[in-house]
């Protein structure tokens, strides 16, 4: 489980194929600290599982993975946004993020708005139900709030702090993201269906 929230980003040191997945290589930021074997990182808003011990973060990538996000897609000396696993007790000041990446969303537009910048992004076949105004998404891993709605695309503003502190900052029209919808309206979703859907009991 993360929130969201960055905490840093990494180095893609390799990207290794192997039979239906690869293997990945982040060096992360320093004063990182080390990762543990078989702790969750959410590397690009998908929660990976690291493999070792140590400074670096290895990681295998399984088809699934390398399908529905653009992991399959780096390249040593590219960046990652990293987050480590929320501690029961932090604070959450994102919204819940499981790392099961939903689809790949791609950066329409970027235009200046004051203090910050109005971004278009594409909302991926499937997830349109779940994506409302003023709801969270999850891009690359951060959270992000709905600012705009249109049938096929999305608006969300993007302050400074989130440029500098994210792979966001870098992003041209037509970079695809990671797209992760909102848990709670996904799961919301599903309960309206399976209650409007029963019959109605007649006394």
């Amino acid at each position: 489980m993360f929130t969201g929230i960055v905490t840093g980003m990494g180095e893609v040191v390799s990207l290794t194929r192997r039979r239906r997945g690869a293997r990945l290589t982040i060096q992360p930021p320093a004063r990182y600290g080390r990762f543990e074997r078989g702790e969750s990182v959410a590397v690009s808003g998908v929660c990976l599982t690291a493999i070792r011990g140590g400074r670096r973060l290895v990681t295998d990538l399984s088809a699934e993975t390398l399908r529905r996000s653009t992991l399959g897609l780096v390249r040593p000396g590219g960046v990652v946004n990293l987050e480590r696993a929320l501690v029961w007790g932090d604070r959450l000041s994102g919204h819940f993020v499981l790392g099961h990446v939903d689809g790949v969303s791609r950066l329409l537009s970027v235009a200046p708005a004051g203090n910050s910048w109005t971004c278009r992004f594409s909302i991926p076949a499937g997830t349109s139900r779940f994506v409302v105004e003023k709801g969270s998404v999850s891009l690359d891993g951060v959270s992000l709030t709905v600012a705009g709605r249109g049938p096929r695309e999305f608006s969300a503003a993007i302050i400074p702090e989130t440029r500098r502190r994210t792979t966001l900052g870098q992003a041209r029209a037509g970079t695809r993201f990671n797209f992760e919808a909102d848990v709670f309206a996904r799961y919301g979703a599903a309960g309206w269906r399976r209650r409007v859907g029963q019959p109605r009991r007649v006394s």
